[in-house]
C-alpha cells in the first residue's frame, strides 16, 4: 500500500517584519541580511499564537482541500523545535483536541528542521502497517520567541509558521517512493538550547538567560548543510535510477539562500531546479520545505506525475530527503 501527499496547507503570522526593522537595534543592515542569506522578510507570532495555533490554521487548510473531517485522522504528526511546552505535553496532542480529531493518535517528531522530510517516512511507514488510513503531518515554529534577538548572527534568520500535508494511501504509483534518513549526533552541540532540559536545568538567578535561547556555531552548520543536500539528492538520484533532468524541483530546507546556491554549484545542478521561497518567510525549521510545497501547489507550478525531491538538514544534527511523485 502506497501513501501520498493528498492535499496541503500553510499558515503565517499577520505580523510581517522587515530587514529595516533589524537595523533599529542590531549592527546589521538591509544589504548585508540580503546579501547573505536571501531573506527580506519574515513573520512573527503574536503574544497569544504558539505553535499548536499556527499548526492548527494550517491543519485546517489542508483538511478542507483533501475534503475530510477531522475525525476521519488516524494519526496526528507534528515536527517542532519549539513546541508548546517543553517536553510534554506534546504540540501534536494539542493540535488533536483543537481539531476535534477523536479517533486519532498524535505525537511529536523532535528532529529539529528536517522534522518534515523525518515526518512524510513516519506516516508512509503507518499508513503500509493498516495504523491508518489518513494521517496529518504538521510542520509548525515560532522561533521568534526562541531566539536570541541580540545576536546578530542568528537573530535574522529566523521566522514564525506552519505548514501542513494530509497523507493518504494510495496505488496508483504516485506518493512518496523512496526516504533517505540520517544523522551525525557528533554535531549535537552545533545548534543546541543549552540550558532548560534535564542535562542543565533552569535555576533562577544562576541560569544565564542567553542559555535558554537558540545557538549555533554558523560555519560548521552552513558546511554540513551544503554537504549534505548534495549528498541526500544524489542518494536520491543515483538508487532510484534517476538523473536530474527526470526531477521537476528540488526542494529544500529554506535556511540559508547562500547554503542552496553552494549545494547547486558543488553537486553540478541548474539553480533553477532548487525552489526557493525564504524570502518571505526565513527559516521557519520544521514549517519551511511544506510552506514551499504549498507555494508549489498555489503558484500552479506542478502537475500530476511531477517528481520532487524533499532535502532537510537540521539540529542533531540529522538530515535526509525525499522522493515524491505528485
Amino acid at each position: 500500500m502506497g501513501a501520498a501527499i493528498r492535499s496541503l496547507g500553510a499558515y503565517v503570522p499577520k505580523r510581517r517584519m522587515s530587514n529595516h526593522e533589524f537595523e533599529e537595534f542590531l549592527d546589521t543592515s538591509d544589504e548585508w541580511i540580503q546579501s547573505h542569506t536571501g531573506i527580506k522578510f519574515r513573520h512573527v507570532a503574536s503574544d497569544d499564537e504558539a505553535p499548536s495555533d499556527l499548526g492548527r490554521r494550517a491543519a485546517e487548510q489542508a483538511l478542507g482541500r483533501a475534503g475530510l473531517s477531522p475525525d476521519q485522522l488516524g494519526m496526528v504528526l507534528v515536527a517542532t523545535a519549539s513546541g508548546d511546552h517543553v517536553g510534554f505535553p506534546s504540540t501534536a496532542c494539542i493540535i488533536q483536541d483543537k481539531l476535534g480529531a477523536s479517533n486519532a493518535a498524535a505525537m511529536d517528531l523532535l528532529v529539529g528542521c528536517t522534522g518534515f522530510v523525518y515526518g512524510l517516512e513516519t506516516a508512509k511507514g503507518l499508513i503500509a502497517s493498516g495504523a491508518a488510513e489518513h494521517i496529518l503531518l504538521v510542520g509548525s515554529e515560532v522561533l521568534t520567541r526562541i531566539m536570541d534577538w541580540e545576536d546578530r548572527n542568528t537573530a535574522v534568520l529566523f521566522g514564525d509558521g506552519a505548514g501542513a500535508a494530509v497523507i493518504s494511501h494510495s496505488n496508483n504509483g504516485c506518493g512518496i517512493l523512496d526516504s533517505f534518513l540520517r544523522s551525525d549526533g557528533s554535531g549535537a552541540r552545533a545548534l543546541a538550547r543549552e540550558a532548560g532540559g534535564t542535562r542543565t536545568p533552569f535555576r533562577p538567578g544562576q541560569t544565564d538567560r542567553r542559555e535558554l535561547l537558540l545557538k549555533m556555531e554558523g560555519r560548521l552548520v552552513y558546511n554540513f548543510a551544503v554537504q549534505v543536500i548534495v549528498d541526500t539528492v544524489t542518494t536520491i538520484l543515483t538508487r532510484n535510477r534517476l538523473t536530474i533532468d527526470d526531477v521537476k524541483y528540488i526542494v529544500p530546507h529554506q535556511a540559508n539562500e547562500r547554503i542552496i546556491e553552494a549545494a547547486a554549484r558543488r553537486s553540478r545542478i541548474p539553480r533553477e531546479k532548487f525552489f526557493v521561497n525564504i524570502a518571505e518567510y526565513a527559516n521557519t525549521s520544521a514549517a519551511t520545505i511544506p510552506i514551499a510545497l504549498n507555494d508549489l501547489v498555489e503558484r500552479e507550478m506542478l502537475e500530476p506525475g511531477d517528481l520532487i525531491v524533499t532535502a532537510g538538514f537540521g539540529a542533531g544534527l540529522t538530515f535526509g530527503g525525499n522522493l515524491v511523485r505528485w
